[in-house]
């Protein structure tokens, strides 16, 4: 799964067992980048329960590789897959503080959306970010991904209910894929 040639260039895929230690590194070299917003796995007994529950039915957790010389420059997570009428997942992602702005995310959430509509059969995606988490709200925007609406105190993150605002995408064909 590759992006167009015009944003830099990556492959997504699933993650496994032995991304662990540059998975590990480049997070904990990423914490002032993610704070507040997320806590992605910062050990390894962290990453173990990730990889447990991104091996479930109902999650596909994506490495984001950069193309010329595969090192990690993020991660996108397709959570709480939903099959029969909804076919719907709600993303989580992520980059590594230093590919951060640099669009590798933008060319790996493209990838991503076409292997969840492509590959799984999905029909939406839905991205949920809080307010003033701008290049966030800015790579969905890049990716196609519309404004839904609000959700007040809709996730517990960093101690707290958090508001955020919902971002989505459809299958552009706007099918039910078999359903």
């Amino acid at each position: 799964m590759t992006s167009s040639t015009t944003e830099p260039q990556v492959f997504v895929r699933p993650v496994c067992r032995d991304d662990r230690d540059e998975f590990l590194e480049l997070m904990q070299a990423s914490r002032e980048l993610h704070e507040p917003w997320i806590s992605p796995p910062l050990t390894t007994r962290a990453f173990d329960a990730y990889l447990t529950r991104m091996n479930r039915s109902d999650h596909e957790g994506l490495i984001v590789r950069r193309s010329v010389d595969p090192v990690i420059v993020g991660v996108i997570n397709l959570n709480n897959i939903v099959r029969g009428s909804f076919l719907n997942a709600s993303l989580g992602y992520y980059a590594g503080l230093p590919y951060a702005g640099r669009g590798y995310m933008t060319s790996g959430l493209k990838a991503a959306v076409r292997f969840a509509f492509d590959g799984l059969g999905l029909h939406r995606l839905e991205a949920n970010i809080q307010p003033n988490n701008a290049p966030s709200i800015n790579l969905v925007k890049r990716c196609g991904f519309v404004n839904e609406g609000f959700s007040p105190k809709f996730l517990y993150i960093a101690g707290a209910w958090r508001d955020h605002e919902r971002w989505a995408i459809q299958h552009p064909r706007d099918t039910l894929h078999g359903a």
